[in-house]
């Protein structure tokens, strides 16, 4: 059975495993270099690095009996773009689900965008924790700089994001998560932090460990939604795989 992962996370990593130790013939593909360190290298698990034209996607699924989608929750674009390639070459789709965190209404303000949340941070004073990426940091750019305090990957294109938009190089905070409670709380202590702006991203993305810490220091959270979608979880999809390899015996 030939199984393509659409993945960069760790449950995708994880699943791949998992569906390589049964027998499958497993291909992941990751957007970026960053994504392919975190797949690691597994037996019986190979992995294509790098974004995929529409004609690409398509070729690759046709030879595929079975297409995982286990992007990164917020990507929205990228899981439109695996669910019409899937489409039009006649392989099936599964979309994996990260389970979301359960979050208390009256300590967040929640808004649906980054650029929402620029708007409200407009009229706020103190400095703000940004951990939603260095993809989106543009739209930040109506604030105050100084005020900018944002948690990216270690590499040159997070640092060009954040010198683009002119922050202040003492103001980037430049590691690799999940991180802690203690690390979130630490973090906001530092460098004063008022207001921590952050993504639902479940367990795996350490999302527990900031809301908690926000509400350990009195940051203000500001959450951005998470996009509705449907899908299944790691267990069913892992239980579809095994059915189908069974059957293939």
């Amino acid at each position: 059975m030939r199984i393509v992962i659409f993945s960069g996370t760790t449950e995708g990593r994880a699943l791949s495993e998992r569906l390589a130790a049964m027998g499958a013939d497993v291909l992941v593909s990751v957007a970026t270099e960053y994504g392919s360190e975190e797949q690691g290298t597994i037996p019986g698990v190979r992995t294509h690095v790098g974004p995929l034209t529409r004609e690409e996607k398509i070729e690759l699924l046709r030879k595929a009996d079975l297409c995982i989608d286990a992007t990164h929750p917020y990507a929205t674009h990228v899981t439109a773009s695996v669910r019409e390639a899937c489409a039009l070459a006649g392989c099936e789709y599964r979309r994996l689900l990260r389970e979301k965190s359960p979050i208390d209404a009256a300590a967040v303000v929640t808004v649906e965008s980054a650029a929402q949340a620029a708007l409200w941070l407009r009229d706020t004073e103190g400095n703000i924790l940004l951990t939603t990426g260095a993809k989106e940091l543009r739209s930040y750019a109506g604030l105050d700089a100084d005020r900018l305090y944002p948690r990216v990957l270690p590499s040159h294109e997070a640092l060009r994001a954040c010198e683009a938009l002119g922050i202040p190089h003492r103001n980037i905070i430049a590691m690799q998560g999940p991180f802690t409670r203690e690390m979130n709380e630490a973090t906001i202590r530092q460098y004063r932090i008022r207001y921590l702006v952050s993504k639902d991203g479940g367990s795996p993305g350490g999302f527990p460990e900031k809301a908690e810490a926000a509400k350990a220091t009195g940051a203000q959270l500001v959450l951005i939604r998470r996009p509705e979608e449907t899908g299944e979880s790691f267990q069913q999809i892992l239980d579809v795989c095994k059915d189908r390899l069974s059957a293939a015996e």
